[in-house]
């Protein structure tokens, strides 16, 4: 199946004719790669809402962990992977083993794999060099927002696609770097009144619903909630990882089953 639909038609007389295009997606065409840049920067922007105290909190965490500031500059600019730093300083924390840190950092970024794999039809194209930066900078706001962005114009150039996930990437892996900075020397300072942690599941949140579109999103969201309540009480966050596990399945499952339902009623 083609990652987007093919052009349509030649315009012209009779029912070959290719539908008026809409007039964003004509703005979204005629845009530079420059331009393209530059919009996905602005998109991205309501982000920083939240992004900005996320990271904020993992500078305050990680000095409470005992670490110091090379060490959490390091982790921060090196992993970019909000989730998985939390979970890996949180172990730390607890003098869990290194083994065990760095698995469960390794288990959480596992839904890099699923990006990684979504975006290969859309940005297939690039070099190697480039492939290599995509990754590098690949969280889990740019991997949405440029998701929806390809799929609602199918049609943008390859130049177009790449610029617009790296204005994306780049207006949030700045600030990340800069707030973990900000919260590990300045944290001290932040009243304890002020709750921070509810940065990640707004986050989460901003970036899921948009995307729960069809049946297999919604069944593998369902799954994955009832699960994650379910084996809430397990340790280092295991429940988490069994239901993310089980919701990607049900999602893929109920894809194959809708998909094997066309193709018999074609």
């Amino acid at each position: 199946m083609a990652p987007f639909p093919a052009p349509g038609p030649a315009r012209g007389g009779g029912a070959g004719k290719a539908p008026p295009r809409a007039p964003a997606e004509i703005r979204a065409l005629a845009r530079s790669p420059r331009a393209s840049f530059l919009h996905g920067m602005i998109a991205t922007t309501p982000f920083l809402i939240v992004v900005v105290p996320f990271a904020l909190l993992f500078g305050v965490m990680s000095q409470e962990a005992g670490m110091d500031l090379a060490q959490t500059m390091g982790f921060s600019i090196l992993v970019f992977a909000g989730a998985s730093q939390f979970t890996a300083v949180q172990l730390i924390s607890d003098q869990a083993p290194a083994l065990l840190v760095i698995l469960s950092g390794l288990a959480v970024n596992l839904r890099m794999a699923m990006y990684s794999a979504s975006l290969v039809p859309w940005l297939r194209g690039a070099s190697a060099g480039k492939k290599v930066l995509i990754a590098y900078l690949l969280i889990d706001q740019s991997f949405a927002l440029s998701l929806q962005h390809y799929e609602r114009h199918p049609r943008l150039t390859l130049p177009q696609r790449l610029a617009y996930f790296f204005g994306s990437a780049t207006l949030l892996c700045l600030p990340w770097s800069l707030a973990t900075w900000a919260g590990a020397t300045l944290g001290r300072a932040i009243p304890d009144d002020i709750a921070l942690d509810f940065a990640m599941p707004i986050t989460f949140l901003a970036m899921i619903a948009p995307m729960l579109r069809t049946p297999a999103h919604l069944a593998a969201c369902g799954v994955a909630i009832v699960l994650a309540l379910v084996f809430a009480g397990l340790p280092s966050g295991l429940g988490l990882m069994i239901a993310a596990l089980a919701g990607m399945a049900t999602g893929a499952l109920v894809e194959t089953v809708m998909e094997r339902g066309k193709a018999t009623q074609g």
